[in-house]
């Protein structure tokens, strides 16, 4: 089944600065609803720009995509309610706090200058509507989840670079950049133990190219992101939001080439936590 976010349907992302111009995205993201407790979602997958911002930004293609979360998407194609964004976190991000949404500074944004000219204020307005109808939508969806099934858990996909100084260069220490970080901190960790630690040992037995994969909690990220806040903030009692980043060692970060063959392994062992967090819910009740 397939929410009324579906492109193909009446699309609260309409209300997105993109639809606002002529050369913007027919819909500011994709909601596909299953009959389950488990959602997954990649609101940094999009690459989406308005013609509006396009005109006015300075950042290449290049460089404004390394920072994108590109295939994340694919990691979540078997979660039974998927959401995932269309439009760039460089037009508006959604897991930054409305107020920090727009990027006007680059120290907002890794130290790259995204504007050659600050957007006017219209366009903000725009963005932070973006950002609004769609808080408002993830709001309807997980109260309706939570209506049929009591509890749900939302895995929170994103990724991360760890070659910054170049292809060539020394990539970032394993010590502190583990091949999946867990992010947890914005939620009652006590409270939501049984789901978080299953999920943690479920991907900690798994391996990738003949090695254990490297699992580890709060190392890179925190899990501090507005939408997890979000979750937390709103259904304090009934929701879990997990945030998981992947290092980005399912493609060529400075290229944007994927590897498919990793992408697909590490779906699948995204999909084999759905049913262990499915039985760690029941077993809460």
């Amino acid at each position: 089944m397939t929410s009324n976010s579906d492109p193909g349907n009446s699309d609260p992302g309409n209300n997105d600065p993109g639809n606002n111009d002529p050369g913007g995205s027919p819909a500011g993201w994709t909601i596909k609803l299953g009959e389950s407790p488990i959602v997954g979602t990649a609101i940094h997958s999009g690459t989406d720009v308005g013609r509006a911002c396009r005109s006015l930004m300075c950042l290449s293609d290049p460089d404004r995509r390394r920072e994108e979360d590109p295939f994340t998407e694919r990691f979540i194609a078997d979660f039974p309610t998927q959401i995932i964004v269309h439009r760039s976190r460089f037009q508006v991000d959604l897991n930054r706090a409305r107020d920090a949404a727009v990027y006007r500074s680059p120290d907002q944004s890794w130290g790259l200058k995204v504007w050659r000219e600050q957007p006017d204020e219209d366009i903000v307005t725009a963005s932070l509507s973006f950002h609004d109808a769609f808080y408002s939508e993830l709001n309807r969806v997980l109260a309706g989840i939570e209506k049929r099934h009591g509890r749900f858990v939302l895995i929170d996909v994103h990724s991360y670079n760890h070659r910054r100084d170049g292809r060539e260069a020394m990539p970032t220490s394993r010590d502190v950049a583990p091949d999946i970080n867990i992010g947890t901190s914005s939620m009652d960790r006590e409270r939501w133990a049984p789901v978080v630690d299953a999920f943690i040992e479920t991907l900690r037995g798994q391996r990738l190219n003949g090695e254990p994969i490297d699992v580890r909690e709060n190392v890179s990220f925190q899990g501090k992101g507005e939408q997890t806040r979000f979750v937390h903030a709103n259904f304090p009692e009934t929701g879990c939001a997990i945030a998981v980043e992947f290092k980005k060692i399912f493609m060529d970060e400075w290229s944007g080439e994927p590897d498919w063959g990793t992408i697909e392994r590490l779906r699948a062992m995204l999909a084999s936590t759905v049913p262990v967090l499915e039985s760690a819910l029941r077993a809460m009740r």
